[in-house]
């Protein structure tokens, strides 16, 4: 017998549950827009080169979780792992000059262990500001994605901060962490011990040697003048637009082209594999990183299937406004009164046409609508029925009363 099971790692999103997913983009369209960010849409697959180049060698994601394969023309393709390389290339190939600010929406891959809130095939939303090195730019993509998650009503959303410093920091801090990390060699797991050798900074981000590494150096302890400047005026910035914060000195995130700011969405009240719900930073190197100009940036992604967990995957209202149950004879008038409704802002359905009114009901019983608008003999005095579903009761109310009563 044929599967029709999708394949392992990824997930038909279907109703009723889409619902709350809908409710996701919409509410992160609304305050993307609020925030003055511009849509961007970029391929779904890129050169492989962006993401090596861009991402970095010592990352995880390039060294073992990237869709890679040969096209037609020979050439090495990427299904995208994350956005902000490409947003960046996107930038760079336009031809924009000064700030560029844009939002985006949409699937990324990555070949991980499957499990409950971590997909191969995930969904993020994100929010790039770029050609910007000032700290408020950080600040107002921190408040961006916190404002988000509070209008969902995400409970226990916790704002981590940190600062990851400017490259020129990060020599010196480099080689007393190694020196650090090295005195406890053969206490780290093999994967610290092979990512030390690449970026030792990337070993604070390791959860398995977290008991062990409690007491390790900390980038926010070695800045230099001019990223603890940024990094206070950050603090400052959040304080003062009222976004709560908690410092956490071992954040780095898990790219290798962040510096300075440094930041995480954590929901506290998950369990402990499925908290981040999303994060980002600063990367003034990357797009000289991918062979470009240097074009400094700060932004955001975040995994629609976690926030979507951390509603608890449901959606607070229903998808409908009202729907339409025509008695025999009135299919005509029922369809046209949808159609009107629908042209004035209202959700509205009805069932296909034939079926009983028996069965138009439990149609409607079916869809979650909260009211249920009955066509029938009334209609030639200009009234209907309307029928609340909670409880079953009805009265009778002028057609063109319809769109204000259902209060739209």
């Amino acid at each position: 017998m044929a599967s029709f099971a999708p394949p392992k790692g990824t997930d038909d999103i279907v109703p009723p549950a889409s619902a709350a997913w809908r409710a996701v983009l919409r509410e992160w369209d609304t305050w993307a827009e609020r925030f003055g960010f511009g849509l961007l849409m970029t391929p779904v697959f890129e050169a492989t080169e962006l993401f090596a180049r861009g991402v970095g060698e010592s990352s995880e994601v390039v060294r073992k979780q990237m869709y890679t394969f040969e096209d037609g023309g020979g050439r090495s393709i990427t299904l995208r792992p994350e956005g902000t390389a490409p947003t960046v290339r996107a930038y760079l190939a336009s031809g924009v000059q000064g700030a560029w600010k844009v939002a985006y929406s949409g699937p990324m891959f990555r070949y991980e262990r499957p499990q409950k809130g971590r997909r191969r095939q995930f969904y993020q939303v994100g929010a790039e500001h770029l050609d910007s090195e000032d700290p408020a730019a950080d600040a107002a993509i921190i408040e961006l994605g916190y404002r988000f998650l509070e209008a969902l009503g995400v409970p226990g959303v916790e704002v981590q901060l940190n600062s990851l410093g400017d490259p020129e920091d990060r020599p010196a801090y480099l080689t007393i962490l190694r020196t650090w990390l090295e005195e406890r060699r053969d206490e780290l797991c093999e994967d610290s011990r092979q990512t030390m050798e690449l970026n030792p900074m990337r070993v604070l981000d390791c959860k398995a040697c977290a008991p062990l590494l409690a007491d390790a150096p900390t980038p926010v302890a070695h800045l230099g003048e001019d990223a603890a400047s940024a990094y206070a005026a950050v603090k400052e910035l959040l304080t003062e637009a009222g976004v709560p914060f908690v410092e956490e000195p071992r954040l780095v995130r898990g790219l290798d082209y962040y510096t300075r700011t440094a930041f995480e969405y954590v929901a506290t009240e998950l369990d402990a594999a499925q908290t981040a719900l999303g994060g980002g930073g600063r990367y003034d190197g990357l797009a000289e990183a991918i062979g470009g100009r240097r074009v400094p940036g700060v932004g955001l992604a975040m995994g629609i299937d976690r926030i979507v967990l951390a509603m608890g995957g449901t959606q607070a209202t229903s998808p409908l406004d009202a729907f339409v149950v025509a008695t025999p004879g009135r299919d005509r008038h029922a369809r046209g009164l949808v159609s009107r409704l629908r042209l004035e802002g209202a959700r509205v359905d009805i069932a296909d046409r034939g079926r009983s009114v028996k069965a138009q009901f439990k149609a409607a019983d079916r869809s979650a609508a909260p009211v249920t608008l009955v066509v029938g003999d009334e209609w030639d005095q200009g009234e209907i029925t309307v029928r609340r579903m909670a409880d079953g009761t009805q009265e009778t109310i002028g057609i063109e009363e319809i769109t204000q009563w259902l209060e739209l």
